[in-house]
């Protein structure tokens, strides 16, 4: 048996949608790739079907923290492979590192917190435990202990 992979990638293609009249990728497009990403990581790598998650059990993941560093423009037909790393996860958040790479060129580094949110009452909640299961699978070193305050 494989060990549980701590990286996940994907290619994504830069189409003339992601850029702007300069011809380069328009900043927000990343973070539109980096929300694809963590879809993708939560639907193939943890198997945890993410339009379930938010349509079904109404639990969101938002970004409440978010630093990106935009080391060298991509353009329309640049193959940017995106990778994602599970930083640490508590109690109510997960932190990863998502960053893209083209010809051995970092383009884009960012550093997110998400935060396990139910999208009936707007407020964060524990991370469910099926999902707490899988992020531990995917990282064990990961697990961070977070005191959080409770109201």
């Amino acid at each position: 048996m494989t060990e549980p992979s701590t990286h996940f990638e994907r290619p994504v293609r830069i189409r003339f949608s992601h850029c702007d009249p300069a011809g380069i990728v328009f900043f927000p497009q990343y973070l539109v790739m980096t929300n694809a990403l963590v879809e993708d990581w939560f639907n193939e790598a943890l198997d945890i079907d993410y339009a379930a998650m938010i349509s079904t059990r109404r639990v969101g993941l938002p970004i409440v923290k978010l630093d990106c560093t935009f080391s060298k423009p991509s353009q329309m037909s640049d193959t940017l492979m995106l990778s994602l790393t599970l930083e640490r996860f508590g109690a109510r958040s997960v932190g990863i590192v998502i960053e893209a790479q083209s010809h051995g060129e970092t383009r884009f580094h960012a550093r997110q917190v998400l935060v396990t949110t139910s999208l009936e009452s707007g407020v964060s909640v524990d991370i469910p435990d099926d999902i707490r299961a899988a992020l531990a699978r995917f990282n064990p070193a990961a697990l961070a202990e977070i005191k959080e305050t409770r109201s």
